[in-house]
């Protein structure tokens, strides 16, 4: 495929230089699962709510870099530890999302390495 291609934030810790941050491929950015590690300290807070609110601000880096927004986002994937944990989960949607949020699955996983709690990917319009 000719239109597509790899892109990564410098801004943003990267999870793995096995795949990237993001891959651009037409009218779409993929973005792989990205967790709430604050860039200025390369820590994860032990909150859920933190790490959610991180997370997203980490995709809306990778997304802005990449020519694309958090309001261009189609769907949304968050993978949790816990499965209990919807409520701040929605507190967060909301905020970051107050109008037109988009579609979004939220599966329970196996504990992720690191005190990783949550794990956000998405597929954005790059237009």
């Amino acid at each position: 495929m000719e239109n597509r291609r790899n892109h990564n934030s410098t801004k943003v810790p990267r999870m793995s230089e096995i795949f990237p941050q993001a891959v651009i491929a037409d009218k779409f950015v993929f973005l792989s699962g990205t967790p709430g590690i604050n860039p200025s300290t390369g820590k994860l807070s032990e909150s859920f709510e933190e790490q959610t609110r991180q997370a997203f601000l980490n995709i809306k880096t990778i997304l802005e870099e990449a020519g694309s927004s958090l309001e261009k986002i189609v769907k949304t994937t968050v993978f949790m530890v816990a499965g209990n944990d919807f409520a701040l989960l929605n507190k967060v949607y909301n905020e970051i999302f107050p109008a037109n949020a988009p579609a979004r699955s939220a599966p329970q996983v196996m504990p992720f390495p690191g005190g990783i709690l949550v794990s956000v990917e998405c597929i954005a319009l790059l237009e």
